[in-house]
Protein backbone atom coordinates (compact mmCIF):
# COMPACT_ATOMS: atom_id res chain seq x y z
CA UNK A 1 0.00 0.00 0.00
CA UNK A 2 1.72 3.12 -1.25
CA UNK A 3 1.56 6.63 0.11
CA UNK A 4 0.20 5.74 3.53
CA UNK A 5 -0.97 8.86 5.35
CA UNK A 6 0.40 8.69 8.86
CA UNK A 7 -1.90 9.68 11.69
CA UNK A 8 0.54 11.89 13.54
CA UNK A 9 -0.78 14.64 15.75
CA UNK A 10 0.37 18.23 15.32
CA UNK A 11 2.88 19.65 17.74
CA UNK A 12 1.41 19.56 21.21
CA UNK A 13 0.55 22.99 22.55
CA UNK A 14 -0.23 21.99 26.11
CA UNK A 15 -1.55 19.27 28.37
CA UNK A 16 -4.65 19.38 30.55
CA UNK A 17 -4.41 17.07 33.56
CA UNK A 18 -7.48 16.31 35.68
CA UNK A 19 -6.92 14.10 38.74
CA UNK A 20 -9.69 13.00 41.10
CA UNK A 21 -9.27 11.14 44.39
CA UNK A 22 -12.71 9.70 45.13
CA UNK A 23 -14.45 8.70 48.32
CA UNK A 24 -12.21 6.66 50.64
CA UNK A 25 -14.87 5.36 52.99
CA UNK A 26 -12.24 4.67 55.67
CA UNK A 27 -9.48 6.95 57.04
CA UNK A 28 -6.67 4.77 55.68
CA UNK A 29 -8.07 4.81 52.16
CA UNK A 30 -8.90 8.50 52.38
CA UNK A 31 -5.32 9.33 53.29
CA UNK A 32 -3.89 7.01 50.63
CA UNK A 33 -6.08 8.35 47.83
CA UNK A 34 -5.44 11.98 48.77
CA UNK A 35 -1.68 11.46 49.03
CA UNK A 36 -1.56 9.76 45.63
CA UNK A 37 -3.53 12.58 44.00
CA UNK A 38 -1.28 15.21 45.57
CA UNK A 39 1.82 13.38 44.35
CA UNK A 40 0.41 13.41 40.81
CA UNK A 41 -0.48 17.08 41.16
CA UNK A 42 3.14 17.86 42.02
CA UNK A 43 4.48 15.79 39.11
CA UNK A 44 2.15 17.40 36.59
CA UNK A 45 2.77 20.96 37.81
CA UNK A 46 6.46 20.48 37.08
CA UNK A 47 5.57 20.23 33.38
CA UNK A 48 5.95 23.45 31.41
CA UNK A 49 2.71 24.69 29.88
CA UNK A 50 0.56 22.22 31.80
CA UNK A 51 -2.90 22.99 33.11
CA UNK A 52 -3.41 20.99 36.30
CA UNK A 53 -6.72 20.38 38.05
CA UNK A 54 -6.96 18.17 41.16
CA UNK A 55 -9.90 17.21 43.36
CA UNK A 56 -9.48 15.53 46.76
CA UNK A 57 -11.41 15.09 50.00
CA UNK A 58 -14.74 16.88 50.32
CA UNK A 59 -14.11 18.68 47.02
CA UNK A 60 -14.30 15.39 45.11
CA UNK A 61 -17.98 15.65 44.24
CA UNK A 62 -19.85 15.00 41.04
CA UNK A 63 -20.79 18.68 40.81
CA UNK A 64 -17.18 19.88 41.17
CA UNK A 65 -15.94 17.29 38.68
CA UNK A 66 -18.59 18.38 36.19
CA UNK A 67 -17.56 22.03 36.62
CA UNK A 68 -13.88 21.20 36.23
CA UNK A 69 -14.42 19.14 33.10
CA UNK A 70 -16.57 21.91 31.63
CA UNK A 71 -13.72 24.37 32.22
CA UNK A 72 -11.28 22.08 30.42
CA UNK A 73 -13.74 21.58 27.56
CA UNK A 74 -14.00 25.36 27.22
CA UNK A 75 -10.26 26.08 27.30
CA UNK A 76 -8.54 23.12 25.65
CA UNK A 77 -7.73 23.12 21.93
CA UNK A 78 -7.73 20.20 19.45
CA UNK A 79 -3.91 20.15 19.39
CA UNK A 80 -3.69 19.83 23.20
CA UNK A 81 -3.49 16.53 25.08
CA UNK A 82 -5.87 15.61 27.90
CA UNK A 83 -5.20 13.21 30.80
CA UNK A 84 -7.87 12.16 33.30
CA UNK A 85 -6.78 10.08 36.30
CA UNK A 86 -9.27 8.46 38.67
CA UNK A 87 -8.07 7.25 42.09
CA UNK A 88 -10.20 5.44 44.63
CA UNK A 89 -13.02 2.90 44.69
CA UNK A 90 -15.26 1.86 41.84
CA UNK A 91 -18.25 -0.44 41.60
CA UNK A 92 -19.77 -2.58 38.86
CA UNK A 93 -23.19 -4.22 38.95
CA UNK A 94 -22.69 -6.33 35.84
CA UNK A 95 -23.98 -3.58 33.56
CA UNK A 96 -22.76 -0.20 34.77
CA UNK A 97 -19.50 1.02 36.33
CA UNK A 98 -19.57 3.88 38.83
CA UNK A 99 -16.73 5.93 40.31
CA UNK A 100 -17.35 6.53 44.03
CA UNK A 101 -17.42 10.22 44.92
CA UNK A 102 -18.54 12.31 47.88
CA UNK A 103 -22.31 12.38 47.40
CA UNK A 104 -23.71 10.98 44.13
CA UNK A 105 -21.37 8.70 42.18
CA UNK A 106 -20.58 9.20 38.49
CA UNK A 107 -20.97 6.45 35.89
CA UNK A 108 -18.53 5.49 33.16
CA UNK A 109 -21.03 6.68 30.55
CA UNK A 110 -21.24 10.08 32.25
CA UNK A 111 -17.44 10.31 32.43
CA UNK A 112 -17.24 9.45 28.74
CA UNK A 113 -19.75 12.18 27.91
CA UNK A 114 -17.63 14.72 29.82
CA UNK A 115 -14.48 13.61 28.00
CA UNK A 116 -16.27 13.74 24.64
CA UNK A 117 -16.83 17.47 25.15
CA UNK A 118 -13.07 18.08 25.56
CA UNK A 119 -11.79 19.05 22.08
CA UNK A 120 -8.30 17.57 22.59
CA UNK A 121 -7.85 14.98 19.86
CA UNK A 122 -5.51 12.83 21.95
CA UNK A 123 -6.83 11.76 25.34
CA UNK A 124 -5.84 9.37 28.10
CA UNK A 125 -8.07 8.06 30.88
CA UNK A 126 -6.24 6.24 33.68
CA UNK A 127 -8.77 4.53 35.93
CA UNK A 128 -6.90 3.05 38.89
CA UNK A 129 -9.97 2.07 40.91
CA UNK A 130 -11.40 -1.29 41.86
CA UNK A 131 -13.76 -2.73 39.20
CA UNK A 132 -12.28 -0.27 36.67
CA UNK A 133 -12.22 -2.90 33.94
CA UNK A 134 -15.99 -2.52 33.83
CA UNK A 135 -15.60 1.07 32.61
CA UNK A 136 -13.44 0.46 29.53
CA UNK A 137 -16.23 -0.27 27.03
CA UNK A 138 -18.06 2.96 27.88
CA UNK A 139 -14.91 5.12 27.86
CA UNK A 140 -13.17 3.88 24.71
CA UNK A 141 -13.16 6.07 21.61
CA UNK A 142 -10.75 6.59 18.67
CA UNK A 143 -8.02 8.96 19.83
CA UNK A 144 -8.54 8.07 23.50
CA UNK A 145 -6.41 5.58 25.38
CA UNK A 146 -8.03 3.91 28.38
CA UNK A 147 -6.05 2.21 31.14
CA UNK A 148 -7.79 0.25 33.90
CA UNK A 149 -6.29 -1.30 37.02
CA UNK A 150 -8.51 -4.38 36.70
CA UNK A 151 -9.27 -6.56 33.69
CA UNK A 152 -13.00 -6.76 34.47
CA UNK A 153 -15.64 -5.15 36.64
CA UNK A 154 -15.63 -8.23 38.86
CA UNK A 155 -12.15 -7.57 40.29
CA UNK A 156 -13.58 -5.56 43.16
CA UNK A 157 -10.83 -5.45 45.78
CA UNK A 158 -8.95 -2.23 46.48
CA UNK A 159 -6.06 -1.82 44.04
CA UNK A 160 -2.38 -0.89 44.37
CA UNK A 161 -1.91 0.03 40.70
CA UNK A 162 -2.23 3.79 41.40
CA UNK A 163 0.81 3.70 43.68
CA UNK A 164 3.00 2.30 40.95
CA UNK A 165 1.52 4.49 38.22
CA UNK A 166 2.70 7.55 40.17
CA UNK A 167 6.05 5.89 40.81
CA UNK A 168 6.46 5.25 37.09
CA UNK A 169 6.12 8.97 36.36
CA UNK A 170 8.90 9.73 38.84
CA UNK A 171 11.34 6.88 38.14
CA UNK A 172 13.80 7.46 35.25
CA UNK A 173 14.06 3.68 34.74
CA UNK A 174 10.49 3.76 33.40
CA UNK A 175 11.89 5.62 30.38
CA UNK A 176 12.81 2.40 28.57
CA UNK A 177 13.60 4.00 25.20
CA UNK A 178 15.75 6.72 26.85
CA UNK A 179 13.78 9.51 25.18
CA UNK A 180 13.72 11.56 28.40
CA UNK A 181 9.95 11.32 28.42
CA UNK A 182 7.66 8.69 29.89
CA UNK A 183 4.90 7.53 27.59
CA UNK A 184 1.57 6.12 28.71
CA UNK A 185 2.71 2.69 27.55
CA UNK A 186 5.99 2.87 29.46
CA UNK A 187 4.13 3.94 32.61
CA UNK A 188 1.54 1.19 32.12
CA UNK A 189 4.15 -1.54 31.72
CA UNK A 190 6.13 -0.28 34.71
CA UNK A 191 3.06 -0.08 36.97
CA UNK A 192 1.74 -3.46 35.79
CA UNK A 193 5.09 -5.12 36.48
CA UNK A 194 5.42 -3.51 39.91
CA UNK A 195 1.84 -4.45 40.81
CA UNK A 196 2.49 -8.10 39.97
CA UNK A 197 5.68 -7.94 42.04
CA UNK A 198 3.74 -6.57 45.01
CA UNK A 199 1.42 -9.58 45.12
CA UNK A 200 4.32 -11.99 44.65
CA UNK A 201 6.27 -10.40 47.51
CA UNK A 202 3.20 -10.59 49.75
CA UNK A 203 2.59 -14.21 48.70
CA UNK A 204 -0.96 -13.24 47.82
CA UNK A 205 -3.15 -14.16 44.89
CA UNK A 206 -3.30 -11.12 42.58
CA UNK A 207 -6.74 -9.54 42.67
CA UNK A 208 -6.03 -6.97 39.94
CA UNK A 209 -4.73 -7.31 36.38
CA UNK A 210 -4.29 -4.02 34.53
CA UNK A 211 -5.50 -3.66 30.94
CA UNK A 212 -5.57 -0.99 28.23
CA UNK A 213 -7.52 -0.15 25.07
CA UNK A 214 -6.33 2.53 22.66
CA UNK A 215 -7.87 1.75 19.27
CA UNK A 216 -11.32 2.98 20.23
CA UNK A 217 -13.06 -0.11 18.92
CA UNK A 218 -11.63 -3.20 20.56
CA UNK A 219 -11.42 -5.32 23.66
CA UNK A 220 -9.09 -4.32 26.47
CA UNK A 221 -5.76 -6.18 26.38
CA UNK A 222 -2.86 -6.74 28.76
CA UNK A 223 0.01 -6.45 26.28
CA UNK A 224 0.91 -4.86 22.95
CA UNK A 225 -0.16 -7.05 20.05
CA UNK A 226 2.46 -8.28 17.57
CA UNK A 227 -0.03 -7.60 14.79
CA UNK A 228 -2.60 -4.85 15.01
CA UNK A 229 -2.57 -1.34 16.43
CA UNK A 230 -3.08 -2.02 20.14
CA UNK A 231 -0.55 0.12 21.98
CA UNK A 232 0.22 2.61 19.19
CA UNK A 233 -1.51 5.57 20.81
CA UNK A 234 -0.24 4.85 24.32
CA UNK A 235 3.32 4.45 23.01
CA UNK A 236 3.24 7.86 21.33
CA UNK A 237 1.45 9.77 24.09
CA UNK A 238 3.87 11.46 26.49
CA UNK A 239 2.54 11.69 30.04
CA UNK A 240 5.53 13.52 31.54
CA UNK A 241 9.00 14.64 30.48
CA UNK A 242 12.06 14.11 32.64
CA UNK A 243 15.67 15.25 32.82
CA UNK A 244 16.98 17.35 29.93
CA UNK A 245 13.70 17.01 28.07
CA UNK A 246 11.83 18.68 30.91
CA UNK A 247 14.49 21.40 31.11
CA UNK A 248 14.20 21.99 27.35
CA UNK A 249 10.47 22.59 27.68
CA UNK A 250 11.27 25.36 30.15
CA UNK A 251 13.72 26.94 27.66
CA UNK A 252 11.88 28.98 24.98
CA UNK A 253 14.86 28.57 22.63
CA UNK A 254 14.59 24.78 22.70
CA UNK A 255 10.88 24.18 23.25
CA UNK A 256 9.94 24.13 19.55
CA UNK A 257 12.84 21.81 18.75
CA UNK A 258 11.77 19.40 21.49
CA UNK A 259 8.20 19.35 20.24
CA UNK A 260 9.43 18.72 16.69
CA UNK A 261 11.54 15.85 18.05
CA UNK A 262 8.50 14.31 19.74
CA UNK A 263 6.43 14.75 16.56
CA UNK A 264 9.08 12.87 14.56
CA UNK A 265 9.26 10.12 17.19
CA UNK A 266 5.49 9.73 16.93
CA UNK A 267 5.80 9.49 13.15
CA UNK A 268 8.44 6.77 13.44
CA UNK A 269 6.31 4.82 15.93
CA UNK A 270 3.30 5.12 13.62
CA UNK A 271 5.37 3.86 10.69
CA UNK A 272 6.45 0.78 12.63
CA UNK A 273 2.85 -0.07 13.45
CA UNK A 274 1.80 0.40 9.81
CA UNK A 275 4.74 -1.46 8.27
CA UNK A 276 2.76 -4.62 7.50
CA UNK A 277 0.23 -2.65 5.44
CA UNK A 278 2.77 -0.58 3.51
CA UNK A 279 4.77 -1.06 0.34
CA UNK A 280 8.30 -2.03 1.52
CA UNK A 281 9.95 0.65 -0.58
CA UNK A 282 7.60 3.34 0.63
CA UNK A 283 8.10 2.24 4.25
CA UNK A 284 11.89 2.38 3.92
CA UNK A 285 11.77 5.81 2.23
CA UNK A 286 9.49 7.36 4.86
CA UNK A 287 11.40 5.79 7.76
CA UNK A 288 14.77 6.96 6.42
CA UNK A 289 13.50 10.52 5.93
CA UNK A 290 12.04 10.63 9.43
CA UNK A 291 15.22 9.24 11.02
CA UNK A 292 17.40 11.79 9.19
CA UNK A 293 15.13 14.63 10.32
CA UNK A 294 15.18 13.30 13.88
CA UNK A 295 18.99 13.18 13.88
CA UNK A 296 19.13 16.81 12.68
CA UNK A 297 16.72 18.01 15.36
CA UNK A 298 18.55 16.02 18.06
CA UNK A 299 21.81 17.66 16.98
CA UNK A 300 20.27 21.10 17.31
CA UNK A 301 18.97 20.27 20.78
CA UNK A 302 22.40 19.15 21.93
CA UNK A 303 24.17 22.35 20.86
Amino acid sequence: MCGVLLAVSPMRASVYYVTVAGLGGEPDYEQRFTATAKDLDKVFKASSGAHVYTLTGNQATRARLTEMMAAVARDAKPEDDFVLTLIGHGSFDGVEYKFNLVGPDVSAAELAAMCDKVPARRQLVVNTTSASGGAVAALERPGRGVIAATKTGTEKNATVFARYWVEALQDPTADVDKSESISAMEAFQYADRKTAGFYESQKRLATEHAVFEDTGRGEAVRAVAVQGREGALLSSLTVVRIGASQAAMNDPAKRDLLMKKEELEQKIDALKYQKAAMDPGDYKKQLTEALLQLATVQGELEK
